[in-house]
């Protein structure tokens, strides 16, 4: 999946056949083989959860929640989609569930930003930066749950928006909307800053 950064291509059309396999066994009652698709695929759906929740708590417990119903549903899982579109959209609305559930706060300036060499670091600058980071979390938070996980899934993610359709249960026009939306709305928040 091109969102999922850090694999090597050669791997890339093996998994859906190795997920498969893995994917029968577990609904047969496999624990390892259930084990193993949890291993390949939840550093992918844990970067999701988090970038949609702003909350690495949080996002663990969707990411956990998820495979919890997954392995309850597996048995009726039909191989429409893969294995990891399915995870996909099973985390989005875990999170989406989350994001409608509570007041929108997305902590952005949680995230460390990597240090400049000391010689370009100036108090000003650093200031400055907090600002906008401090903006354009507010920005983000303006956002309704479901342009954010579109925004996070193409902006953030790379995810194509035929995926981004498939994982969220929408049409790409959808999704093409929504990611336009986002795009308008925090273009216009952070006018200031251009």
């Amino acid at each position: 999946m091109p969102g999922e950064r850090g694999r090597a291509p050669e791997d890339e059309d093996a998994l859906p056949h190795e997920d498969a396999l893995l994917v029968v066994r577990a609904a047969e009652g496999d624990d390892e083989a259930f084990e193993a698709l949890v291993h390949r695929h939840a550093p992918v759906l844990l970067r999701l959860a988090t970038r949609l929740l702003g909350s690495p708590t949080e996002a663990e417990d969707a990411v956990q929640e998820a495979f919890v119903s997954a392995w309850r549903k597996l048995p009726e899982f039909r191989g429409d989609a893969r294995f990891g579109t399915w995870m996909h959209r099973i985390v989005t609305n875990r999170c989406l569930n989350v994001l409608r559930s509570r007041q929108p706060v997305t902590a952005l300036d949680s995230v460390a930003e990597p240090q400049a060499p000391e010689h370009q670091v100036s108090p000003p600058r650093v200031a400055e930066a907090h600002a906008a980071v401090q903006d354009l979390s507010r920005a983000i938070q303006g956002l309704s749950p479901e342009q954010r996980v579109c925004w996070v899934l193409r902006e953030l993610d790379g995810v194509p928006y035929e995926s981004i359709a498939e994982s969220v249960g929408i049409s790409q026009e959808a999704v093409r909307g929504r990611v336009f939306r986002a795009r308008r709305y925090l273009t216009e928040a952070m006018a200031g800053w251009r």
